[in-house]
């Protein structure tokens, strides 16, 4: 049974002051390998999101210039286009 933190619940002499906790070092070291992997990934995903958001703030500015040429070869002004 899960307890308030989601921690299993351990009886208090398994949880006793200088006894095994249950983990040796190539838990530890699988463990901490799994998370540098997640890291190395997040890593990744974080360039990746930057890259597409420089990217799509480009098109944004294109886009806003594109608009402006077209309000200019029709005569209007950008205030009158938002009307």
């Amino acid at each position: 049974m899960s307890g308030p933190n989601g921690d299993l619940g351990m009886p208090a002499e398994a949880g006793a002051e200088g006894e095994d906790d249950g983990f040796g070092e190539a838990e530890y070291a699988a463990i901490n390998s799994m998370l540098d992997q997640i890291n190395s990934c997040l890593d990744h995903l974080e360039e990746k999101n930057d890259h597409l958001h420089a990217r799509l703030q480009e098109l944004l500015e294109s886009n806003r210039q594109t608009r402006l040429e077209f309000q200019q070869q029709l005569g209007e002004t950008p205030s009158d286009a938002s009307l």
